[in-house]
């Protein structure tokens, strides 16, 4: 029912002016709004809603808000009957409560995220349009992401005292917003705790995840390349740009997919993804990597996961 894809995500940054910088020049998106609070509305080439990323001026960096859309406005009426049956309070929002978008929903994951769900947003086109369309525009910049594509983000995990906010999440979104899960890392006594979890609506291997943590944050968000070559070519970008790099190139076992993650000015981390790896379908097997294999899961070419990969967060 209901869900599409992400829509945007709203992230706190501390110097506007150096994120915007960021974001246009590395990442390679457009600046198609700025609001009297100061906030930037930005989109990539290839997505035709007006924006996928909202920077909002903070003293500190971190996670507002993540949305996805759904197909159509009823939808709006029958997943908030849905996420209210898990006992989440679910707050009306107005259109025009964001910028150029319809009326949306607002509530809490299980693990204290916000989430929003809208149906409506100004479709401005992409930068190729929609008739005898280009492959790419004449006038992309930085690594060119394509699209938004998910978000990884992190939730409280101390199974020793009974919470699992990663498991938490994971039912209720299969359950309330009909997602489906796709791949899973278990550890403990024969797998009996879900560490991370990765979730779909659509073919793509995941449209958000779940990482076990101290504390609620946001690990990363992640932007679509066509190739593993648009990988190396983005790492060429950022450390033109000087920008602080996570992880160099390489693969994941999870989902497949090829990846470079690096730090935003305020330290938000990245991501650029490209491969879609597989199509997932809801009748595909979850794939379990267990406790073990965690390193590789992760970093399939070394097998070896840096404990800051999951202890450094906004």
């Amino acid at each position: 029912m209901g869900v599409m894809r992400i829509g945007h995500i709203s992230i706190k940054v501390m110097d506007m002016a150096a994120s915007v910088k960021h974001y246009e020049n590395v990442v390679g998106m457009k600046t198609t709004h700025t609001d009297a609070e100061g906030n930037v509305y930005l989109k990539c080439w290839d997505e035709w809603d007006k924006y996928s990323v909202i920077l909002t001026p903070s003293d500190q960096a971190g996670f507002n808000h993540v949305a996805y859309k759904v197909e159509r406005d009823s939808d709006l009426d029958a997943l908030a009957e849905r996420i209210g049956a898990h006992g989440i309070a679910v707050e009306h929002l107005a259109a025009g409560s964001l910028p150029d978008c319809g009326r949306m929903l607002r509530f809490a994951m299980p693990s204290g995220h916000e989430m929003r769900l809208f149906a409506q947003k100004e479709c401005v086109g992409t930068d190729v349009g929609s008739t005898n369309p280009d492959p790419w525009p004449d006038d992309v910049r930085g690594a060119g992401a394509h699209w938004l594509d998910h978000c990884l983000l992190m939730c409280e995990f101390d199974p020793a005292n009974g919470i699992n906010k990663v498991a938490e999440n994971t039912r209720f979104f299969i359950e309330a917003l009909n997602f489906f899960q796709t791949e899973q890392i278990t550890v403990g006594p024969d797998g009996a705790f879900q560490l991370a979890s990765f979730l779909s609506h659509s073919s793509k291997p995941h449209d958000i995840a779940f990482v076990g943590g101290e504390r609620a944050g946001l690990h990363h968000l992640s932007f679509f390349l066509d190739s593993w070559h648009d990988i190396l070519k983005a790492g060429d970008i950022m450390a033109k740009n000087r920008v602080r790099i996570d992880v160099a190139p390489t693969r994941h076992g999870l989902t497949r997919g090829e990846t470079i993650y690096f730090f935003d000015p305020s330290g938000n981390r990245n991501e650029t993804f490209a491969g879609l790896g597989y199509q997932a379908q809801r009748d595909k097997p979850v794939v379990t990597w267990t406790e073990d294999q965690a390193g590789r899961s992760i970093f399939y070419h070394t097998g070896v996961l840096e404990e800051s990969f999951t202890t450094v967060y906004t």
